[in-house]
């Protein structure tokens, strides 16, 4: 049966039409249980019915014309009770229905079940005979394991052909995931590499000084292509996301992947096969991260082989017409396709891979595009030239979208326009409330192996800095001097405001290059302070290093991650102790007042954490939440899982009670409470957070000026009972429609309205 099955799912997915497909399978299925007939119906949301869209057994005639409401018929009630129903002889059922177009007056036994996928009902895969019989347990097994392994075959399958296609009535909805908020219409233009890593054949090449210096020629041809680029950025952007070139830059240098290229180079290999072969290496590596933002940096990775590639052979893939304003469409959107193209008429981007963690979706916020990321694969030939809405809040992607869906957008858009203009004003102001009570916004930072900063958005220092990148961008441990000369760069930027430095976070599937570590559940694994304190050797030198770096400022505050045991916190603080002494003899500090001990904090991430903040405040001098990986820890859902990403949600009432218990607990105790997440980024986030008293939001810099209109538009009295109405609920759903509500009576709706 097991072969049968593949065979059916397998013939199924090759099939480019989806209407042949599903013929096929039904004869297919027909022939292999020995029935009478055998039907697929698809579920059309838009009218509540299941449409008949193949049959072997049925009237032709019917096909695509019979529709059957999600609570009529014996379809319907297999629908509404998402099992297989098995009946004997269906007319005397009371909820058959009589049908004549379909003619199904000879076919009594009636065998059908849900196609389902991610809970919702695709459609109906039904059997019937004209002998009067229940189905016997195999014929019931076979159809439910075909009917589960076709609901991915079949999301597949109408990614590609949409049912609007098959009716001529429905525009085409795609799903992707939000990687910059906003809204844009105009026309797809799809732009794919003439040159690709993958189609390089490996091949030996022993002219080796001809080989380097084809290399060493597209390396210089390559930087000078990424130096163009950063320069037209920074005439429309000044922020960190500029500081993405410079990790471009640096993967370039000799000591990194550069090096590594020459070595396979002098080994024997062309050019192109040692790039391949380094490339791949590395994407292999990057690929197999735990941690979605690190993971995001394969595809930096990939399009800087590519653009070598493309000058070691001479070629480019730009396009060569002249555009007035359109949409960029790839498999994999770069941060620098979009310096590229930026001052052509770029109005948005789509990325069939991707998250809202990589580099073209941090650009994009930037520069304030809407972008799509993880969109529904479909042929890229499909999508070019056609007429589209990006909705960067919802991650959907609307095809040939009617007039009224037209003018609904365009209304969205002239209201982002008037609220852009409106925040600005409040960019440099304190984030204040009408009633007086004032909360701390800072950056997150740590974007690249350069320094990431800026003193112009109105931000009150760095609340998170990132330590791992310099970490992983190289093929050893970086010295002492080498992190202390970045972290000396991060302090100066700041000089009377606080940076919080997190110690390095690396560990499980989050390995180095240069320190690979296999295990079986990476998640609950050796990671974060458990390798550090492991390995003290690493520990002392990351924190001598950036302790060295604050002299002079006295700015620094250290972050420990992941942290689960009291023990963790007292190792760690007796290692910054001793690192700390070690510096005031060497350095030769009798001044004490210029050499200041940095405060020590710890992150929450771990929910047993939450039970022992007693114990805790006692031994660091801050907290900090880790929102994001607290609420897939609590609700053990890994949000990049696309089969369960929709239940993490970080306004799920346990994430939220969980929330204000740290923050009643760290006021009782009195320690300094901080927030980096994405929650905090979010206006009805920062406002729950606000009013359950958390005292700094550490987020990224395109965020700041919208939470500081928000907070300076709301009162904090106001902002509590909000508060005590959201912790009552017992469904995110619940949450996020009263938020809505709550924005529109507080004249904020048009931060919520689009997208929340």
């Amino acid at each position: 049966m097991l072969a049968t099955l593949r065979r059916i799912i397998l013939e199924f997915s090759r099939n480019a039409e989806l209407e042949s497909a599903l013929f096929h399978m039904v004869t297919q299925v027909k022939e292999v249980l020995n029935t009478d007939c055998c039907s697929v119906y698809l579920a059309d949301y838009t009218t509540e019915q299941f449409v008949l869209m193949a049959s072997d057994g049925l009237a032709k005639d019917a096909l695509g014309t019979t529709r059957i409401g999600f609570s009529e018929g014996l379809v319907g009630l297999v629908g509404q009770r998402e099992e297989l129903l098995n009946i004997s002889n269906a007319h005397e059922h009371p909820q058959f229905i009589k049908t004549p177009l379909v003619q199904e007056e000879e076919l009594n036994a009636f065998l059908g079940t849900p196609i389902i996928h991610q809970r919702k009902v695709l459609g109906i895969l039904s059997i019937q005979q004209r002998e009067a019989r229940s189905f016997n347990e195999n014929e019931e097994t076979f159809l439910v394991t075909l009917s589960a392994q076709l609901a991915m075959a079949l999301v597949n399958a109408e990614a590609r052909n949409s049912f609007a296609e098959i009716n001529n009535k429905l525009s085409k909805k795609l799903q992707g995931v939000s990687g910059a908020s906003g809204v844009a219409i105009g026309e797809l233009v799809v732009i794919e590499p003439t040159v690709k890593l993958q189609s390089v054949v490996l091949k030996k090449q022993y002219n080796i000084p001809k080989e380097l210096k084809l290399f060493h020629q597209a390396i210089t041809d390559t930087r000078h292509e990424i130096n163009i680029m950063a320069q037209e950025l920074s005439v429309v952007i000044s922020d960190s996301s500029l500081d993405i070139f410079e990790m471009y830059k640096q993967l370039l240098d000799n000591a990194n992947l550069g090096l590594e290229i020459e070595k396979k180079i002098r080994e024997g290999w062309s050019a192109q096969s040692a790039l391949k072969i380094v490339v791949d290496s590395y994407t292999v590596k990057f690929e197999a991260l735990e941690d979605s933002y690190l993971r995001e940096r394969t595809s930096d990775i990939k399009d800087l082989g590519n653009r070598l590639l493309a000058n070691l052979l001479n070629k480019n893939e730009k396009i060569n017409e002249d555009l007035d304003s359109f949409i960029l469409v790839a498999e994999d959107v770069t941060a620098a396709m979009l310096a590229e193209y930026q001052h052509r008429g770029l109005k948005g981007i789509v990325s069939f891979a991707g998250s809202n963690n990589s580099h073209a979706a941090i650009l994009a916020k930037s520069l304030g595009l809407p972008a799509i990321m993880g969109v529904d694969k479909i042929p890229l030939g499909q999508l070019d030239r056609q007429v589209a809405i990006v909705d960067g809040y919802t991650g959907e992607l609307y095809i040939a979208p009617n007039e009224s869906l037209l003018k609904e957008y365009q209304h969205l858009i002239e209201e982002e326009y008037a609220l852009a203009d409106k925040v600005k004003q409040v960019e440099k102001l304190p984030a204040i409330t009408l009633d007086g009570k004032c909360i701390e916004l800072q950056l997150n930072a740590g974007l690249s192996s350069g320094f990431e900063h800026s003193t112009t958005l109105g931000a009150m220092g760095i609340g998170l800095y990132r330590t791992e990148i310099p970490f992983m961008s190289q093929s050893y441990f970086p010295s002492e001097q080498q992190q202390t000369v970045l972290y000396q760069q991060v302090l100066s930027a700041f000089p009377k405001q606080s940076v919080t430095m997190r110690t390095l976070d690396v560990g499980g599937d989050k390995a180095l290059p240069y320190f690979p570590i296999v295990e079986d559940n990476p998640f609950l694994g050796w990671r974060g302070i458990r390798i550090t304190l492991d390995h003290p050797e690493i520990f002392l030198q990351q924190v001598r290093a950036m302790i060295r770096a604050n002299y002079g400022h006295n700015n620094l505050e250290i972050m420990l991650p992941m942290i689960s045991n009291i023990s963790e916190v007292d190792e760690s603080t007796r290692l910054i102790n001793q690192a700390y002494y070690e510096l005031s003899a060497e350095l030769g500090i009798t001044d004490k007042s210029t050499f200041l001990k940095p405060k020590i904090g710890m992150m929450i991430e771990v929910p047993s954490v939450i039970f022992q903040l007693k114990e805790f405040a006692s031994r660091v001098d801050f907290f900090s939440v880790g929102s994001n990986d607290l609420t897939q820890y609590l609700l053990a859902v890994d949000r990049n899982n696309a089969q369960v990403a929709d239940l993490y949600d970080a306004y799920h009432p346990a994430v939220l009670r969980a929330l204000k218990t740290i923050a009643d607990e760290s006021n009782k105790y009195l320690v300094p409470l901080s927030l980096c997440g994405e929650l905090a980024g979010e206006p009805t986030g920062a406002l729950l957070l606000l009013a359950m008293g958390y005292d700094k939001l550490s987020i990224n810099p395109h965020h700041i000026a919208k939470i500081k209109w928000v907070i300076r538009h709301v009162e904090m009295q106001k902002a509590k009972i909000i508060l005590s109405h959201v912790l009552s609920f017992s469904s995110a759903k619940e949450v996020h429609s009263y938020l809505r509500e709550q924005f529109e009576n507080l004249g904020l709706g048009g931060f919520v309205r689009a997208g929340m």
